[in-house]
């Protein structure tokens, strides 16, 4: 028999890299970063510094055919400088386009060698040294490019892992106001690595009660938890909830986290909604063997709801704020539920199922529905690894966005560029709703093959009550998705981000 390992909490990375800030001209040794643009132009402070090696620089950078382009690096081992031993010059670009400083962040990261245990950053460009925000943003795309999952690896080759690097200072002008900027930052990318954590877990570690137990971690930071476990459930009348894990020994949960942050806290909050199915065998309708190991990640939309409360709660959010989860195990036993099955909701409204594995709208039909109706917020938005279907239509660059509200689905929208985790709206209407009409209930739970997400959209509306509300089907984006300059992992905490800016810009009294 194999030994199960014990839960544990602690984080991916054991200590998360460390970011400090100097100023200016203060000493900069060991593996040092300078940020060049167009024919190495540098900020005067920079330029000042790197001028007793000037020419060796250029002669280099002629032969790696170096221009400074966004992200660009080049490495110079052993520069004549002062205790220097390595020179990394990242491109900022022609200034033709805005600069990502979050991704830049992540590239700077990804040029430090993993043999280097410190390195300084200087923020100076030829416009002058950067601002709190554009180094707070740097800061940021450090530590999230930083993050690694080994919390269960007992042996760890020396030249297979990035985390050696347990420091990087940043010198610009305003040291002082770029560490208040970091602060401000840090619950952010906490809540990013909290996200990413939960969906890299192993099944067996994460049951519903433990992602439960998880989440209630949030008390800490002043967030009000309240767990509902199967007892108050059918007491409450989740049965569509109830019914995808009734196949699973593990009980079912369902947690809301409440923030308080507005002057009132009368005012009507906002409310984010995640689907956790923490393993996802399909149920009945069994899926294929191959690739079902991933199906531990089907709770990336829960893991971003808890990850934006921790950074909306960790850097005191002037909001009230509802986070809701729907923690269930989908499992193929003599107690499960099957295709011809009629449920009822939480709503009061009949549910034909057609197919065990669309499981995940059940899920979120009934906890919808108890967040509106317990709560009246201005919107809610659920994020939920929903259908397959989204993955062939936008692939995995963005997230599919359904929505019964322009003004909500624009501020989204606006928010995801902003952050680069970006959306796609997806059409709704009548004519896909009449697809889930059912001869024996009030609703099918499925409408087919064809428009997969649009129908799953279309039955998730059917729950919110008239609420604006937006659906975003991260199947795509939650979970192995393509790495890139500020993520190496397989679960993303992608959302967080996003929505975190959402509230930030658009709804922060």
């Amino acid at each position: 028999m194999s030994k199960t390992p014990t839960p544990t909490l602690a984080t991916a990375t054991d200590e998360p890299i460390k970011i400090s800030f100097q100023k200016l001209g203060e000493k900069a040794e060991g593996v040092v970063v300078a940020l060049a643009g167009p024919d190495l132009s540098f900020g005067a402070h920079a330029a000042e510094w790197i001028a007793p090696i000037q020419a060796t620089l250029a002669k280099a950078a002629a032969a790696d055919r170096f221009k400074a382009k966004a992200g660009g690096s080049l490495d110079l081992l052993a520069p004549a400088l002062p205790g220097v031993d390595r020179l990394i010059v990242v491109g900022v670009g022609d200034g033709k386009e805005p600069v990502d400083w979050v991704k830049l962040g992540g590239q700077i990261r990804g040029a430090i060698p993993i043999s280097a245990e410190e390195a300084t950053v200087l923020l100076d460009v030829a416009d002058g040294s950067l601002g709190a925000d554009q180094a707070a943003d740097i800061a940021l795309g450090i530590r999230l490019r930083s993050y690694v999952f080994e919390t269960y690896k007992t042996k760890k080759k020396d030249d297979a892992t990035p985390a050696q690097l347990s420091k990087v200072t940043l010198a610009l002008t305003d040291e002082g106001a770029a560490k208040k900027a970091w602060k401000l930052k840090v619950g952010l990318a906490e809540g990013v690595e909290e996200a990413r954590t939960l969906v890299n877990e192993p099944p067996n570690i994460l049951t519903p009660k433990e992602f439960a137990r998880r989440a209630a971690e949030l008390e800490k930071l002043g967030v009000e938890i309240e767990i509902l476990g199967e007892k108050e459930l059918k007491k409450a009348g989740f049965g569509a909830l109830l019914a995808v894990g009734q196949g699973s020994e593990q009980e079912s949960q369902v947690v809301v986290m409440r923030w308080n942050g507005a002057k009132s806290k009368d005012e009507q909050p906002v409310a984010f909604i995640g689907k956790g199915v923490v393993f996802d065998t399909g149920g009945i309708s069994i899926k294929p063997g191959a690739g079902m190991e991933d199906m531990k990640g089907d709770m990336a939309g829960a893991a971003c709801v808890v990850g934006l409360m921790h950074a909306l709660a960790s850097r005191k959010a002037k909001a009230n704020v509802i986070g809701a989860i729907g923690c269930v195990e989908n499992m193929p036993d003599g107690k499960s539920y099957r295709p011809g099955d009629i449920l009822t909701g939480l709503s009061g409204q009949t549910i034909e199922v057609i197919n065990t594995d669309a499981e995940g709208r059940l899920v979120l039909a009934d906890v919808l529905w108890y967040v509106q109706d317990k709560y009246k917020p201005k919107f809610m938005i659920d994020l939920a690894t929903l259908t397959g279907a989204i993955l062939v239509a936008l692939g995995t660059t963005h997230a599919g966005l359904f929505s019964n509200d322009d003004e909500l689905s624009e501020n989204i929208a606006k928010a995801g560029k902003a952050t680069g985790e970006t959306v796609w709206r997806m059409p709704l209407g009548a004519e896909y709703d009449k697809l889930i009409d059912s001869k024996f209930a009030d609703m099918k739970q499925t409408g087919g093959r064809h428009g997969g997400s649009i129908t799953a959209a279309q039955f998730l509306k059917r729950h919110v009550n008239g609420t604006p509300w937006a659906h975003l089907d991260i199947a795509g984006t939650g979970m192995s998705s393509p790495a890139n300059e500020i993520n190496k992992s397989w679960g993303s905490g992608w959302g967080v981000r996003l929505l975190d800016r959402l509230v930030r810009d658009a709804y922060e009294g």
